[in-house]
């Protein structure tokens, strides 16, 4: 770990400091470096939300520990000329603010880059373009892919959290062009109903005609991984990363499928907290408090990103925390390779157990897109934070589009930690339909309370369906009940699927149609089950 001095350091400040980039765009930022010594290797951190975001930058920590400090804004953003357009300018960008980094008289050619969430981003795709320089990122929660995981998830469209971000990066640039001078007018009066009720809004038919968010129909209008995505791919190309990566997540983060494949394809040491995305190294999540120890500042996780950026971090190649027990683990690697790939199978009579079932006939259910099942909880960025996390599903489950299948009480401990799926045997009336999926952990005093949760799109009526529910370390307690629920909608999470074969975006009030649903009992849960001391 780097050793910091926590005596106060003479340092040197330089605000709207411009740097040009390579089509004369000149964007800005903040150099905070140490007065006296150098020169200093740099970390930069660039940022599309202004100011307030750069209040989160360990800028002490970091100045205690050699660097200075670069905090730019993105382009069209805070004090930066141009026009913002999510995540295809990063890349270019990235690249010549390193180059302009290493060009200072203070610099000694050594960058590193961080953020979280599309910072997070700027950084990997800086790395992508290789800019001499660059030695290494630090990643947390952020996604590997623009169209799988961010705005589309098993085919289905990420509708609450492409509504939330699109509205505040929506209003950013309409601020950006009062400040330029120019009248915001109109784009205000089209987003003020967006601002005012997105739950309004996300029930806007058809759902590209969502008014005042500028990309809205371009991430509406392309549900297939097409060219305009493959277009915005080439930007982070995970095999022209060649620094060295660490990466962060949350057991209720968002991007936690993301940051996993992040990993995977990259390397580098993972920590995983049970935190969401607007609590990042916070004890608890939604309903549940895991603990002090459960902070980022428990394993000094600041620390060791700092540690991690100089080329110095000795910790564990896997660090998690295991929800239940509620303690950190180290690991060797992930997924662990002692995990054991158990079925679960869901009985006609809605028991779930290991052991399959003989016959039965299919549970049905009927999912009427105007009565979606309300989001509760999960992985989400929503207009309500508290409505994220581990969320009591009673509710959700006393409504008859909710299939339940729970095991019998627990007699021991279960610890489930890896990745988890549901292989669903079923069909529908409709010419498509979503399937989900949530794993849920039954408390003895009968909270219900959720783990984690997956969605596919299909536009076939029958047939067997994997839904990712991407991953999870949670011991179901000896005396609790291991459940999964299936339906058909999670909304706003996932827009609704009309049930006609038209596409969800261009789907009008009368194209909604009721979808009867058949749930076979070979249909089972993988939990991948590590053995107990």
């Amino acid at each position: 770990m780097p050793k910091l001095d926590r005596h106060p350091l003479p340092v040197v400040v330089e605000h709207d400091t411009p740097m040009p980039m390579r089509d004369g765009t000149i964007l800005r930022g903040s150099v905070h470096r140490p007065a006296e010594g150098g020169p200093f290797p740099a970390l930069l951190v660039r940022t599309p939300y202004g100011e307030p975001t750069f209040r989160s930058v360990p800028v002490i920590p970091a100045l205690q520990a050699g660097f200075a400090v670069v905090l730019q804004h993105c382009r069209g953003r805070g004090a930066s000329d141009g026009e913002f357009r999510p995540w295809r300018d990063e890349g270019a960008d990235g690249h010549d603010t390193v180059a302009w980094i290493t060009s200072r008289p203070w610099s000694n050619g050594e960058v590193v880059m961080s953020g979280m969430s599309y910072l997070a981003g700027c950084a990997l795709q800086a790395a992508a373009t290789r800019p001499p320089g660059l030695k290494a990122v630090v990643a947390q929660m952020t996604p590997h892919d623009f169209h799988d995981g961010l705005k589309y998830h098993g085919g289905a469209f990420a509708l609450g959290s492409a509504l939330n971000w699109g509205a505040l990066q929506a209003m950013l640039g309409l601020l950006h062009a009062m400040e330029a001078g120019e009248d915001a007018g109109p784009g205000f009066a089209a987003l003020l109903p967006v601002l005012r009720d997105q739950a309004a809004a996300a029930r806007t038919l058809p759902l590209r005609d969502v008014p005042g968010i500028p990309w809205w129909r371009d991430w509406t209008g392309h549900p297939e991984r097409d060219a305009y995505w493959e277009e915005l791919a080439e930007t982070l190309r995970h095999d022209r990363i060649e620094v060295p990566v660490m990466h962060v997540a949350g057991w209720f983060d968002l991007f936690l499928a993301g940051t996993l494949e992040n990993h995977r394809r990259l390397g580098g040491p993972l920590v995983i907290g049970p935190w969401t995305h607007l609590s990042p190294g916070a004890s608890g999540a939604g309903r549940l408090d895991f603990g002090f120890g459960a902070q980022a500042a428990t394993i000094r996780l600041e620390q060791r990103q700092l540690a991690f950026l100089k080329g110095e971090d000795t910790g564990p190649a896997v660090h998690l925390f295991v929800m239940g027990d509620d303690v950190w683990r180290e690991e060797e690697s992930w997924p662990l390779a002692r995990a054991v790939e158990t079925r679960y199978h869901l009985h006609a009579d809605g028991l779930l157990s290991p052991a399959p079932p003989a016959s039965g006939e299919p549970r049905t259910f009927a999912f009427d897109p105007r009565d979606p099942v309300p989001t509760t909880g999960g992985p989400l960025l929503l207009p309500d934070p508290t409505n994220v996390g581990p969320q009591d599903q009673r509710d959700v489950e006393r409504r008859p589009d909710v299939l339940c299948y729970t095991t019998e009480e627990l007699t021991a401990d279960v610890e489930v930690t890896g990745p988890v799926t549901v292989t669903l045997r079923a069909a529908t009336s409709g010419a498509g339909t979503d399937w989900t999926a949530k794993l849920v952990d039954v408390h003895p005093d009968g909270r219900a309370m959720s783990v984690v949760d997956g969605i596919t799109r299909t536009s076939s009526s029958s047939g067997t369906y994997v839904i990712d529910l991407v991953a999870t370390s949670q011991v179901f307690k000896a005396g609790h009940r291991i459940r999964v629920e299936i339906s058909s909608s999670n909304f706003p999470r996932f827009d609704r699927n009309p049930g006609t074969g038209r596409p969800a975006a261009e789907a009008a009030e009368s194209d909604l149609v009721v979808q009867h649903q058949r749930v076979f009992p070979d249909s089972f849960l993988t939990l991948p089950i590590v053995p107990r001391p």
